[in-house]
């Protein structure tokens, strides 16, 4: 039959094309881009700012990664909404360190003080960024809030990472974020906002007498902040802390096996002294151990989940979100 002989040759580029396409894109997913931050000059660039600003963005296929070199970078770092998919990696967390020290009292060009929300060492406004084996300071010390690190970013991931500060050490502003093995310093509402977020095997450390958390939980988020397998201790004897206050109604936090000294109050929450948000605080505990954990002495308005009621609260289930993300894939 006439032309018979083109079908077979239409097959042959299709499945040609296909393979081809198949390498291109299987080579496309391994590919990422590498800068290198060192102070010596021995990489791309001194500061890490600037390697922040030399792409304009990452992408799930060739995400940005910036190895950061040991040493102290003394620099405000933000990275900018539409970088998505950058990761800063460090080799070790305790001597790659990003710090800064402004604190709210410091007065800005209009005289006044510049606030809280503007304190942040590092502010990290994109979405899928990771940080692993860094540190996040913010330097100013025991003068009023001064945040080491401000997140309104989604899908945010940080492993193995140290976060130091004293006044609201972490912003969680929105979002959803996941820390694994993360040190965390800090005494008055050093872990705070708005964001749903998953601490598994993190180690909270407080300075002095105050507050670990002070969460402002949307009431139609089901989770807030969620600590599984954490520990928390204290600078010394005399340094007692409340497990959490609400920032707003609606305030949400959950301790899941955790591992309490005996800086954490018998009562374990505090009210804001408003009493009407114990009606909305939204606040748990499962199997806490350790000389802290007192669940006959907590709060009234407070819970002791029940082993089925805990075996529900998992870190894919409390980050899923309606995109299904799945943090323990992030940034691997």
């Amino acid at each position: 039959m006439k032309g018979a002989g083109a079908g077979p040759k239409v097959v042959f580029l299709l499945v040609a094309v296909f393979f081809a396409c198949h390498s291109i894109f299987g080579q496309a997913k391994k590919t990422q881009t590498d800068i290198t931050v060192a102070l010596d000059g021995s990489g791309q660039f001194k500061t890490v700012q600037e390697a922040i600003m030399s792409v304009p963005a990452g992408s799930e296929t060739n995400p940005v990664v910036i190895h950061i070199k040991p040493g102290v970078y003394k620099e405000l770092i933000y990275i900018q909404h539409e970088k998505r998919f950058f990761r800063l990696v460090g080799g070790d967390a305790a001597k790659t360190i990003l710090t800064y020290d402004l604190h709210a009292n410091i007065m800005g060009k209009d005289g006044k003080p510049i606030g809280t929300f503007r304190t942040p060492s590092t502010l990290i406004d994109a979405d899928d960024f990771t940080a692993e084996n860094i540190t996040f300071e913010n330097s100013a010390g025991p003068v009023g809030q001064a945040l080491a690190i401000r997140v309104d970013g989604d899908r945010a991931v940080f492993r193995n990472c140290r976060f130091l500060g004293w006044q609201d050490t972490i912003l969680l502003n929105r979002g959803r974020q996941y820390f694994e093995n993360c040190y965390i310093a800090g005494h008055v509402d050093f872990i705070f906002g708005a964001a749903t977020a998953f601490f598994e095997r993190c180690h909270i450390h407080c300075l002095r007498s105050g507050y670990i958390t002070a969460a402002s939980t949307y009431d139609y988020h089901p989770y807030g902040f969620v600590f599984s397998h954490c520990k928390i201790t204290g600078e010394s004897a005399e340094v007692k802390t409340y497990l959490g206050r609400p920032w707003r109604d609606f305030s949400a936090v959950v301790y899941l096996n955790t591992e309490m000294s005996d800086v954490v109050r018998p009562e374990g929450w505090q009210n804001w002294n408003l009493p009407a948000r114990e009606k909305t605080s939204r606040y748990a505990e499962f199997n806490s151990s350790g000389s802290g954990a007192n669940p006959k002495a907590r709060v009234a308005w407070s819970r002791q989940l029940t082993k089925s009621e805990a075996k529900e609260i998992t870190a894919k289930k409390v980050l899923a979100g309606a995109d299904r993300w799945n943090p323990m894939k992030s940034g691997r």
